[in-house]
């Protein structure tokens, strides 16, 4: 006859009846102080939390869940944590959520709207109290997948959302403003994905500034990489600008790197303006002159309003916009002459 191992003795998990009897106080009383709520005064409150930590009790969010109707969990949907913007964004939404009592679960749906589609179904499906979106396209099935859920879109001014995102335009009007005050005359726009609203504004901000003082050489698209487009290379090696704004730093990384292997220097020969301000900026040779977006205060407004969408889902709408701000390095200085 075949031996069989003992089971395991697992620690079953102290109950809220215990902490009540062993803190000697009542159930409703334990329920008031774990949960933060009810009428306890602070000593005892302090007094049933100390015990609970000894007894090693942990709220069960299963039983939570069925009573409040709330898992205590919200959802972050984000394109690409290649890029080093989305990890910075991730660590303040989950330090921000913490803080407001909530867990987070994140998802990088790597640029594919099959991918956002199934993230947002396992979102729902899961039963988080919301979601913080930063979608890969403005349009797109995903809006009825999402639908009864409290969400807040990052980026995106897309209708029925509320919205966290900064002003696009003015960053393009800042980057082109720099160039045009270092002397550039003939400028060459790099602008991100077409089907991104935030992609748009930037380049368009840029290209007016560009067309109303100087000379716009070339505009060209490219996805959020440092891998550039067959035409974006192509402009490039034209060799008719003498700076270059590029609508992401990781576009204007790829840039910088192809125009080193055409033998130029940056900023000698053409110089280059990111948008983003990511970690890698300014660790880049040169460091990239770039666009600042408040990616931390971004990402706590969204949180905030998030939360403030769960508990009362009747009130307005809401649409924040953060201003930007030139980060002026070494990849820009004036033409030659």
């Amino acid at each position: 006859m075949a031996k069989t191992d003992p089971p395991n003795d697992v620690p079953r998990r102290a109950t809220l009846k215990e902490v009540a009897k062993a803190a000697g106080v009542s159930l409703a009383s334990a329920s008031y102080a774990i949960n933060g709520a009810g009428s306890v005064g602070e000593a005892t409150r302090e007094h049933i939390l100390k015990v609970a930590a000894q007894l090693g009790y942990r709220p069960n969010q299963s039983a939570k869940a069925m009573k409040t109707g709330r898992t205590g969990a919200i959802g972050l949907i984000v394109p690409d944590l290649t890029n080093p913007f989305f990890p910075s964004l991730a660590q303040v939404v989950i330090q921000a959520a913490r803080a407001a009592g909530y867990s987070v679960f994140l998802t990088d749906t790597e640029g594919s709207p099959e991918a956002e589609q199934q993230a947002v179904s396992l979102m729902v499906d899961h039963g988080v109290d919301g979601v913080i979106w930063f979608p890969i396209a403005d349009d797109g099935p995903v809006g009825r997948l999402i639908e009864g859920v409290p969400t807040v879109v990052l980026d995106r001014n897309l209708p029925g959302y509320d919205v966290i995102q900064a002003d696009y335009a003015d960053g393009g009007r800042l980057a082109a403003e720099h160039l045009i005050a270092a002397g550039h005359t003939n400028i060459g726009v790099i602008s991100g994905p077409h089907a991104a609203s935030s992609a748009r504004q930037r380049a368009e901000g840029a290209i007016a500034t560009v067309r109303e003082k100087a000379n716009l050489t070339w505009h060209v698209n490219n996805a959020f990489s440092l891998d550039l487009e067959p035409a974006v290379a192509a402009a490039l090696e034209t060799r008719t600008a003498t700076a270059v704004i590029a609508g992401a730093d990781l576009i204007a990384i790829g840039a910088m790197r192809h125009i080193r292997s055409m033998g130029l220097v940056v900023p000698d020969d053409v110089s280059v303006i990111g948008f983003d301000d990511i970690p890698w900026a300014q660790l880049h040779t040169p460091a990239l002159t770039t666009i600042d977006m408040p990616v931390e205060d971004m990402a706590a407004a969204a949180v905030e309003t998030l939360v403030r969408r769960i508990t009362n889902r009747s009130e307005p709408r809401r649409r924040v916009v953060f201003n930007v701000e030139l980060v002026a390095r070494e990849s820009v200085t004036g033409p030659k002459s």
